[in-house]
């Protein structure tokens, strides 16, 4: 059952009709759906597929190779003794095959590159000296080591370099698409139910698979998570073991980004983490950073300098809040419903979820087709200035002369703003305005799950964003 993905499939099947070559990337986190994507494009028909194993040196990938070119027909005689002699085999399946495109599909490709082996170079050969110079190739080659993808084949400076023909960037599902898959699943959520659950595990196809008809929502969390042989209970222990070859570094990183909401700037990371300050951080940071589980911003008006680094993963936030210490109760979920724990936790969730839906919020406020700046802004308590200290999550700064200071606020029913919701706001405002000098209007704007109770303070809101409107 294939949800969403209209644009990858119809670039599939363009590759498909197309008289030349082609070289197609694809690349996205863990669990996105990658290979189920390839394969439902191709009606599970490749001339030769090959996924590389998640452990093992040169000969045993080297093993596993020979033995997919033996599962697609090929008779070799001695098995190959490097990259090199692999790809002369796969060269030879081609030259074999009758189909009218020769589809060679390998995936975790970055598993197969182990230590001081030949693997990109007979790759390069293959590509520029074969395949390229023929009109009925289609290789594709994926892995979710995202930022070995940008590095080695995307971004390469070899012979690679400018060789791919398409590259996709697997992305996550939204809160429509999520709702599409639950629909098709034949199962029955309110908005608020899938918003919950994407709160948890934001839109990874995986995760959704494990929902079952017949449960509860909060029935359905605790069957998957907290139940003594729940599908997902050690999940967080693979999901960075499975991306980075050696995680623990990342892990650290990782564990006091967890502890800052607004995230931090480099230096702060080096004085929590204890890691060294070298260049070696700024790579990991970077594959983070690629791998969709962290998010570099600049505040606004400050881009040159500050930058800070935000953990973003839903998943990873949600492990570090609930999971991290492996609750014993197998109700664990349902019993903690309309806690203060619970309530805080979805605060932060629900601000987490609209930035993953700004262009959604971008459609609601009519501006989908206006110039725009996404960021994030802070400032530091100054009474001598007058400046009250702030911290503003969402800032559209548009290219009308308008700024959308936006609050995002998750409520069980409408929301009410209360004088110190008011005061909050005006305070931003204001410091907003006088730090960066700007001469944009700020417009107040409210994003929330159902609408804003009408009081003395609801008129000084210009734009209300509903849960619903991220629905699209």
């Amino acid at each position: 059952m294939i949800i969403g993905r209209k644009k990858e499939f119809n670039l599939f099947n363009k590759i498909s009709s197309d008289d030349n070559s082609h070289f197609v990337a694809v690349y996205g986190r863990r669990r996105v759906g990658k290979t189920f994507l390839i394969r439902e494009a191709f009606n599970y028909k490749f001339t030769f597929q090959h996924a590389g194993l998640s452990a093992g040196g040169l000969k045993e990938q080297l093993f596993a190779f020979y033995s997919s070119l033996k599962d697609s027909g090929l008779k070799l005689k001695n098995k190959p003794q490097n990259w090199l002699e692999a790809f002369e085999g796969l060269k030879e399946v081609i030259r074999n095959s009758n189909e009218n495109k020769k589809v060679i599909f390998i995936d975790e490709l970055s598993w197969m590159d182990t230590p001081k082996c030949d693997l990109m170079i007979a790759l390069e050969n293959f590509w520029n000296a074969f395949a390229s110079a023929r009109k009925d190739v289609i290789l594709i080659v994926c892995a979710s080591a995202t930022s070995w993808m940008l590095s080695k084949v995307v971004h390469n400076k070899g012979g690679l370099y400018n060789r791919l023909t398409e590259q996709i960037n697997l992305m996550p599902f939204t809160l429509k698409e999520c709702e599409d898959y639950v629909t098709a699943a034949g199962l029955v959520f309110t908005r608020n139910q899938i918003l919950q659950y994407y709160m948890i595990f934001g839109g990874v196809p995986f995760y959704w698979s494990f929902l079952k008809k017949g449960l509860s929502l909060n029935q359905n969390i605790d069957a998957i998570l907290f139940e003594q042989n729940a599908p997902l209970k050690s999940e967080f222990q693979y999901l960075y073991a499975s991306i980075f070859k050696n995680p623990e570094v990342y892990l650290k990183i990782i564990k006091v980004l967890g502890t800052k909401k607004v995230g931090m700037t480099r230096e702060e990371i080096i004085d929590n983490a204890k890691i060294p300050n070298s260049g070696d951080l700024s790579v990991k940071l970077d594959e983070l950073e690629s791998c969709g589980f962290v998010r570099k911003y600049f505040a606004f008006g400050m881009k040159t300098k500050n930058a800070l680094y935000q953990l973003i993963d839903n998943f990873t936030l949600f492990y570090y809040r609930f999971l991290q210490e492996y609750p014993t109760d197998e109700h664990f979920w349902s019993n903690q419903i309309n806690t203060p724990s619970v309530n805080n936790w979805q605060g932060l969730a629900f601000e987490r979820v609209c930035l993953e839906h700004i262009p959604q919020i971008k459609i609601k406020l009519g501006i989908s087709g206006v110039r725009t700046e996404v960021n994030s802004w802070y400032c530091k308590k100054d009474e001598e200035k007058g400046i009250f200290g702030s911290q503003i999550d969402l800032l559209i700064a548009r290219n009308d002369q308008i700024i959308n200071l936006c609050e995002m606020k998750y409520s069980a029913t409408e929301f009410t703003l209360k004088d110190t919701d008011d005061e909050s706001m005006r305070k931003k405002t204001s410091d907003l305005i006088n730090i960066t000098k700007t001469k944009s209007a700020v417009y107040p704007t409210l994003v929330t799950t159902y609408g804003l109770t009408q009081n003395a303070y609801a008129s000084n809101i210009q734009s209300v964003v509903l849960l619903d409107d991220l629905f699209v």
